[in-house]
């Protein structure tokens, strides 16, 4: 940790400062001097000479003081081995970590996932038994916060809040990263979306379609009782075992759920026509798509605004089957009752909720902020490299 002045540490518990037994001080006042160190030095206040710097490994006991000179060098002569030390890595390829930057008042900026990096830019012949969705960058040090789908039950996420410029960067980005880990013809990708068409949010999600080297359907409202049908179908066959074995994985999209009302469920209680030759009830295609479609390979990933809307469209049975769930600010009491905490009502602009329910963890995160034109086309020419010959089984 590094600070010109401890001035506001009054409110840490000297507890905490002291488990820091490594301290480094230059010159300062009496006060910091005793706040550095210990009661009894304050060696610190007085150095007198430019750059001069105590270090103490001692818990700031005055036995443990060490003087030092900081090495200097011009702004000039610093570029230049900057310069130098940058050029030595590129000529030999060396790749390293990110630093990690706690930026708290931004959104996360998409460029530093090294993760995503190395699955655009890494030809793939197979695709994986478990696939990732990176949703933002977290509050700890770790790698970023991570949807991974794989078939079994419950393997949905969910995104409440209202914050839509967020929600649907979040699924462009997801949709981005899934078609970047399965090789061209191992997947199918579903989006229904309700941004205004030639707005910028519809702009985006367009240009990530464009992006992907995969089966898409997408739609506005129109098809979707036909797109809901055609997955239902799917889902039996797969269910039969008509569809042979390990079938591709299809990731189904729904930005706006409450914008749709053919997709909500109707009360349990309503009566059925009994004409066996009505068209099929979307609403209860959809519900069974939520709660058999994950064991199957049929992944969902769906935006909402509230909770209340959350309730209209799905049933209680439904809702569980979404296991991981990203929430932003809120009611203490919808946070509850989506995370188990009410943590969501505490969550500032730039800040969002991971749960996920069969890890049983929670985490805080910050979601990524929607990328500029630039960096998808430079995504879009990396994705349409020639495939790899695939396996014998692409879809294990």
């Amino acid at each position: 940790l590094g600070s010109q002045s401890l001035g506001g540490a009054y409110s840490l518990a000297r507890a905490t400062l002291g488990q820091m037994v490594i301290r480094v001080a230059l010159q300062c006042n009496e006060a910091d001097a005793y706040l550095i160190m210990d009661d009894s030095n304050s060696a610190p206040r007085l150095l007198s000479r430019p750059g001069e710097g105590i270090y103490n490994d001692a818990g700031g006991a005055v036995e443990g003081n060490s003087p030092f000179q900081v090495v200097w060098l011009p702004d000039d002569e610093r570029d230049a081995w900057l310069d130098k030390v940058s050029e030595l890595s590129t000529q030999h390829g060396d790749r390293y970590s990110s630093p990690i930057v706690f930026e708290g008042n931004a959104p996360a900026d998409i460029r530093e996932n090294d993760l995503l990096r190395a699955a655009i830019g890494t030809p793939l012949a197979t695709a994986p038994g478990a696939a990732r969705a990176w949703l933002g960058a977290p509050n700890s040090i770790k790698g970023p916060t991570e949807a991974v789908f794989q078939r079994q039950s419950g393997n949905h996420l969910l995104v409440v809040g209202q914050r839509e410029e967020a929600s649907l960067t979040m699924l462009g980005l997801s949709m981005l990263a899934l078609g970047a880990e399965y090789p061209p013809g191992t997947a199918r990708f579903v989006l229904i979306q309700s941004a205004t068409p030639g707005s910028s949010d519809a702009e985006l999600l367009d240009r990530i379609v464009a992006a992907i080297p995969h089966e898409f359907a997408a739609t506005r409202g129109p098809e979707i009782p036909q797109i809901i049908n055609d997955l239902a179908t799917e889902l039996k066959a797969r269910t039969s075992g008509e569809a042979g074995p390990n079938p591709p994985p299809i990731f189904i999209f729904i930005h706006g759920l409450h914008r749709f009302k053919k997709l909500r469920h109707e009360d349990e209680f309503s009566f059925s026509s009994g004409d066996a030759d009505a068209p099929a009830n979307t609403g209860a295609q959809f519900q069974e798509i939520i709660t058999e479609g994950s064991s199957q390979g049929l992944h969902l990933l769906v935006s909402t605004d509230t909770f209340n809307n959350v309730n209209r469209a799905m049933s209680r049975k439904a809702l569980t089957e979404f296991e991981m769930r990203v929430v932003f600010q809120m009611s203490a009491n919808d946070s509850a009752s989506l995370t188990d905490s009410p943590k969501a009502s505490a969550l500032g602009l730039h800040r969002a909720l991971f749960y996920n329910e069969q890890a049983g963890t929670l985490e805080t995160f910050r979601p990524y902020a929607a990328p500029d034109r630039g960096w998808l086309s430079t995504i879009a020419e990396k994705l349409a490299r020639p495939a790899p010959d695939l396996a014998e089984n692409p879809a294990g």
